[in-house]
């Protein structure tokens, strides 16, 4: 078991308690003893703990973290308050954040889940048994039913046996006298202080070496031999969650990671491998001289047939054939003093479901067995009835038991009662099935009643009864009270047959006799009538005399004999000299003395028996018996009744959607006895478990039967009842499915109307079911008649169609069906008559907005209009340019019923103008005129001058280009450059004018000046430079030598766009600084002056 981490801090409290034992107790009490009394009075202040937290939510308690050594089992146990969930809880208990234990189920991970019904408390518990360092780490119990989940976290520590600090701190804590008794001499505190510290250390040093990351040393050392690319993986595997405090310390560490001496590559972090196939564990050496071992467990791995080693140069490979559960541990590899780890997954294939369970319909007392088979042998399966587990402890208490054979598992009753009935479910890891189990009462039926009885003394009396349950008991009563056995008295209880025997009957014997079977509402009675004989004085001859023990007071008696039962009819006959008697079947003298009918004679009777009644024995029979005083005769009709025929021609006449209508024909023979109605079963084809559907007879011979599942097959059949019983099953109907035609098409609406067609839409039925649909019908039916014309012979797939050949003028009403398997669906039909006439529209072109104002366009785009228009019939459209046809080379046109297309692929400024568009059906007309302009970037300035210059100023003036374009001017952009520098600086942007005046320049310079044409294209390729050049010189008055602004700014305008410079020596500038296009025009203009 392992020691929880709040026990550890008790033990600085132990180690007081012995320091102050010598001073208060007396020399002879060991001091140890007076521990435990102390260690109860620290106990209150660990448990207010600040880390001691009230459980919450679902949980009543919560995991505790727990610290265990190496090689120990560990248990974690919880608690779940049911009250709080609306289902059964699904409990996964989890390492780190997503390495579900689940998947190492029945190694040395093992799981328990219990459940108190009375506080409706479930505990679970979490079993690790021989805990490895692996095993270290955060791990989380999630709980989950339905919409409610919650979850709690907790930490298993994996500590190195104490074996040697324990060891030594007992060696020193010993009396200093040698070779006496253990009472002798003192205690040895001195020695024990040392080790103690010694034992400190070596804990602060693993506590330094662990750092605060909690991670052992194993591990840090996969992690730092390991690649980038596989830290997250080795993460996962051992529960480590703080990913950014491990990169951080693997950071640090790196650098004093050294070189393995023994390894050149090590294990990897972790393996995996399915269950039954084999896996291989290869390192590389760096000598492949040095020794290896290879440990699980920390157990040493012996060679052998399930582990085999192999050398081949420096890599060392060990094989481990045929994994199973118990494979899947830690395992390593030593070379000297060094290891490298790893971890073995073995993985469980999933178990599937190959023959799931089938619904069961069974009596009160019967044997039942539930069996399912899996893919695999010794799988685990849990079995649920009615959403609650069936284990082997609750068998015990119940009756019921589980049996494996092979493959297969079964849930057995041995004797069923009602309480099992109920939804059974089956699951496995990879898959379910549930089935039904149907537990009813069994209704007893009388096969044969008691008789009245009329004995003579000294005679047997036997009452015997037959019913259809053999395991049924029962009590005798006499005049109501129970008979009990005695010598005279008999009870025999054997099948279906109870029986009754009085021997030597006596007067008191008579009375009133009932059988009543145990656990039902029945009783069977009959009367013992006793015969006193009176001696008289008679002649010695008297003519034949027949007394029948029957009903009847005549001498024509019937008698009634269910099929398959034995019939003994005793006659007694009476005369003297005994008469001779003589059978009769019909007209017919019967004398057979063996067999299955015959007659036996006694002197005072002659008794013809039936061993087993059949049909071919119904008939008259007559017994005569003669002596030589005369004869006498008696008739007897024997009427043997029997279980009906089984119905005829069963047969399904309809089916829906998860219905179906069964028809069939009475039996021919009814037995005998009137059928009183009929049973119905079904099932499902393939299956051999049948489903009874009515319990009470039905009289009827059609039945409905419901609750089916849409497109399963399946099959029925029906039995004849009577009073006898039932009778054998009809023939199978034929397997039929229960489909149901779809629902009827949706939104069935006219979409357009001509002089002989009409053409319909609609959307598919809302229910279309198993059946699918394979189209729809159109029909329709003129207006004052009720017969319906198809108007489609195939059924169309699509929601559309044009009914076709019409008669102009008529209203017709349509209808649409869906068609399928099952057949024609309820037909959608039009709320009203349509006429039938072509719906006259005028022309009208619908010209788009954007289309209303001159369309604009640069050189090289597309042209694509679209103008809508509406007109019926379809009108003539026709497109021109200033009264004349569009050039096809350069234009294209597309016309449809709607709407009409201009296109040109690449626009040319021959392509502006004025289009009109014409729009016409017969005599009307309708037109639109759309304006198109083609543009392009406009030509430089032209005749660019410097007209005057007077101080720092200076007027500049050019002419409009020759060519804007095909597009109103915006306005000019124009720029300086010094003479000696030829580098441009912008003055101007968008000067509306021809002409400007620039300010600021610098005396002593020489100024060229450039200008830019700008439209809605943006500035022209090329500007137009002045031909002259201002000269700033000095006056009386300036003394300007320097610029205002000492950061002029460059060009934006691109190299290729700059005009070259009139001086060759001076090349134009690269280019116009970005920002300064974003300031106003006038503070550009005063910032790039000079």
């Amino acid at each position: 078991m392992p020691e929880a981490k709040p026990a550890a801090k008790k033990a600085p409290k132990g180690k007081d308690a012995p320091k102050g034992a010598p001073k208060e107790a007396p020399p002879k009490e060991a001091p140890p003893k007076e521990a435990p009394a102390e260690a109860p009075k620290e106990a209150p202040p660990e448990d207010q703990s600040p880390t001691a937290e009230e459980p919450t939510g679902v949980f009543l308690k919560k995991p505790d973290s727990v610290s265990v050594e190496t090689g120990k089992d560990a248990v974690v146990v919880a608690k779940v308050n049911g009250k709080e969930l609306p289902d059964k809880p699904t409990i996964k208990w989890f390492k780190g954040k997503w390495l579900e234990l689940g998947s190492k189920s029945g190694a040395r991970f093992s799981f328990k889940e219990s459940h108190d019904s009375t506080s409706n408390v479930y505990t679970v518990e979490l079993h690790i048994g021989k805990v490895v360092l692996g095993d270290r780490g955060d791990y989380r119990l999630e709980v989950k039913a339905k919409d409610t989940r919650d979850s709690c976290g907790f930490n298993i520590d994996v500590e190195a046996p104490r074996q040697d600090a324990s060891g030594q701190s007992l060696e020193s804590f010993k009396r200093t006298g040698e070779k006496k008794s253990d009472t002798a001499g003192e205690l040895d505190f001195s020695g024990l202080l040392k080790k103690r510290e010694v034992v400190e250390e070596e804990k602060k040093k693993k506590k330094k070496d662990d750092d605060d990351l909690g991670i052992p040393p194993e591990i840090w050392e996969l992690l730092k031999g390991a690649k980038k690319s596989e830290y997250e993986k080795i993460a996962f595997q051992y529960g480590i969650t703080d990913l950014r405090g491990m990169l951080k310390r693997l950071k640090k560490a790196k650098v004093e990671v050294k070189k393995s001496a023994a390894f050149t590559k090590k294990l990897d972090p972790a393996y995996q491998v399915d269950r039954g196939n084999k896996i291989k564990l290869i390192v590389e050496i760096s000598d492949p001289d040095l020794p290896l071992k290879w440990f699980k467990n920390g157990q040493e791995i012996k060679p052998s047939s399930k582990y085999v080693f192999e050398n081949v140069g420096k890599k060392r490979i060990l094989t481990i054939n045929k994994c199973t559960l118990a494979d899947d541990a830690a395992y390593e590899v030593a070379v000297k003093d060094e290891k490298c780890f790893t971890e073995l997954f073995v993985k469980e294939p999933p178990v599937l479901i190959v023959t799931p369970l089938e619904d069961q319909q069974v009596f009160v007392g019967d044997r039942v067995e539930m069996a399912v088979e899996v893919s695999e042998e010794g799988a685990q399966v849990m079995w649920m009835k009615d959403g609650v587990e069936l284990t082997r402890e609750d068998s015990f208490k119940a009756r019921y038991r589980f049996k494996k054979d092979g493959k297969r598992h079964i849930l057995i009753f041995s004797d069923v009662v009602l309480e099992d009935r109920g939804r059974y479910q089956v699951i496995t890891n990879g898959g379910q099935c549930e089935a039904e189990l149907i537990v009813e009462e069994k209704q007893l039926e009388v096969l044969q009643d008691i008789a009245d009885l009329t004995v003579k003394a000294s005679e047997q009396a036997v009452f015997k009864c037959e019913v259809s349950d053999e395991k049924v008991t029962g009590k005798w009563y006499k005049n109501g009270v129970e008979v009990r056995p005695s010598k005279r008295i008999t009870i025999s209880h054997v099948g279906r047959f109870h029986k009754l025997v009085i021997d030597d009957v006596r007067p008191e014997d008579e009375g009133d006799y009932t059988f009543v079977p145990d656990g039902y509402a029945l009783s069977l009675s009959a009367k013992l009538n006793f015969l006193e004989i009176k001696v008289e004085y008679v002649p010695k001859q008297e003519p034949p005399k027949i007394h029948l023990d029957c009903s009847g007071k005549t001498s024509e008696n019937a008698i009634v004999v269910v099929a398959g039962n034995k019939l003994r009819l005793d006659v007694s006959i009476t005369g003297e000299p005994p008469p001779v008697a003589t059978w009769l079947k019909g007209d017919e003298v019967f004398t057979t003395t063996e067999g299955r009918t015959r007659i036996e004679k006694r002197a005072d009777c002659s008794s013809f028996v039936i061993e087993s009644a059949e049909r071919e024995d119904e008939g008259r029979y007559t017994i005569k018996v003669t002596n030589p005083l005369g004869e006498d005769m008696a008739s007897i009709l024997l009427q043997v009744v029997d279980v009906p025929d089984p119905p005829e021609a069963v047969r399904i006449t309809s089916v829906g959607e998860d219905w179906a209508i069964l028809v069939w024909e009475p039996p021919t023979y009814d037995g005998g006895k009137p059928v009183t109605g009929y049973l119905v079963e079904r099932k499902k084809k393939g299956s051999q478990r049948w489903m009874k559907l009515n319990f009470e007879v039905f009289t009827e011979t059609t039945y409905e039967s419901t609750k089916m599942i849409e497109g399963i097959l399946y099959e029925m059949r029906v039995f004849a009842v009577n009073a006898i019983g039932v009778s054998q099953p009809s023939m199978y109907t034929k397997p039929f499915m229960p489909i149901a035609p779809t629902s009827e098409p949706l939104h069935l609406i006219v979409e357009d109307v001509t002089d002989t067609t009409t053409t319909l839409k609609w959307r598919p039925p809302s229910r279309i079911g198993a059946g699918g649909i394979d189209g729809y019908l159109v029909e329709y039916c003129l207006e004052g008649s009720e017969e319906w014309v198809p108007a489609n012979t195939e059924p169309v797939e699509r929601c559309g169609f044009t009914v076709k050949n019409l008669p102009t003028g008529a209203r017709i009403l349509f209808r649409v069906v869906g068609v399928n398997i099952a057949g024609r669906s309820e037909p959608a039909t039009l709320a009203q008559p349509v006429t039938i006439r072509e719906i006259a529209e005028p022309p009208k072109i619908r010209l788009p907005r954007h289309l209303r104002q001159t369309y604009i366009r640069k050189v090289g785009e597309q042209l694509n209009l679209v103008v809508p228009f509406q007109g019926k019939p379809r009108p003539q459209v026709v497109w021109t340019k200033g009264g004349a046809p569009l050039d096809t080379s350069r234009v294209h046109v597309r016309t449809s019923d709607f709407d009409t297309v201009f296109f040109v692929r690449q626009a040319a400024r021959s392509d502006s103008g004025e289009y009109e568009l014409s729009v016409q059906i017969e005599n009307m007309k309708d037109t639109a005129t759309i304006r198109i302009r083609v543009v392009e970037k406009a030509g430089p300035p032209i005749n660019v001058m410097v007209k005057e210059v007077w101080g720092t100023n200076a007027l500049v003036e050019w002419q409009a280009p020759k060519d804007d374009g095909n597009s109103e001017i915006t306005g000019y952009f124009v720029q300086k450059a010094d003479k000696k520098t030829m580098e441009w600086f912008n003055v101007y942007e968008r000067n509306r004018h021809t002409s400007c005046t620039v300010s600021d320049l610098i005396v002593g310079n020489e100024y060229y000046f450039r200008v830019y044409t700008e439209n809605i294209c943006g500035l022209s390729d090329s500007p137009g430079v002045s031909k002259n050049t201002a000269r700033i010189l000095k006056t009386a008055e300036g003394g300007l030598d320097e610029e205002r602004d000492g950061n002029p700014r460059r060009s934006q305008v691109p190299d290729n766009q700059l005009p070259r410079s009139p001086d060759a020596e001076h090349p134009p500038p690269l280019a116009l600084r970005r920002w300064d296009l974003h300031l106003p025009g006038r503070q550009r203009a005063r910032r790039g002056a000079g």
